[in-house]
This record gives structure tokens, sequence and C-alpha cells, in this order.
């Protein structure tokens, strides 16, 4: 065999492994949520935006603070930390969403 073979070869498996795992994707998704639409992707995005909201407001009202009263800035930071995980959760499950549709991993209705 020639490297050329070898190439076409290895791409031809690497598509065929594409699409098992895209089809594999689709099933085991599609068992747990059911399809996506317009409304559900929207409402997603606005709750994405929601908790970006409440982070950055969080944020200057920690930045807007008196910075003398410890313990106070350590509720403030908790604060913080705890609407900045939730926004990027939220962030990158809405970005998880988008790459499965992209993938083939969802369908849409």
């Amino acid at each position: 065999m020639n490297l050329g073979d070898d190439i076409q070869k290895n791409q031809r498996f690497l598509r065929e492994l594409e699409q098992v795992i895209r089809l594999s994707n689709n099933e085991v998704i599609h068992k747990r949520v059911p399809p996506i639409n317009t409304e559900r992707m929207i409402s997603f995005a606005v709750v994405v935006a929601n908790l970006r909201a409440q982070y950055i407001e969080v944020a200057f009202n920690f930045v807007d603070m008196k910075q003398d009263n410890e313990d106070d800035n350590a509720f403030k930071i908790d604060e913080l930390t705890l609407r900045r995980r939730r926004f990027e959760e939220a962030r990158d499950a809405f970005l998880a969403l988008q790459r499965a549709i992209e993938l083939g991993y969802m369908s849409i209705e």
C-alpha cells in the first residue's frame, strides 16, 4: 500500500467514526432531552443573559462598596463567586447545546 492509499483509508475511517459518534450522541441525548425549538433556545439565552447581568451587577456592587469591612467583603466575594459560577455554568451549557446542534447530535424542530 502506498501513502495515498493509507491517507484515503484513514480519512474514510475518520468519516465513519464521526458518523457513529454523531448517531450515538443523537440517540443518547434524545433519550434525555426533547427536540429543541426556537422558543426553547431563546428562553435558554434569556436565562444566560439574566445570569450575566446579575453577575455584573454584583461585581459593580462589590467595587462600589467600602472596602474596610472584612466581614461584608467576604460575604460579597462569596456572592460574587456564586453569581460568576452560575453564569459560567449556564453559558457553558448553552455553548455545549449550540455545539451539539452544529455537530448533528441534536435535532431541532
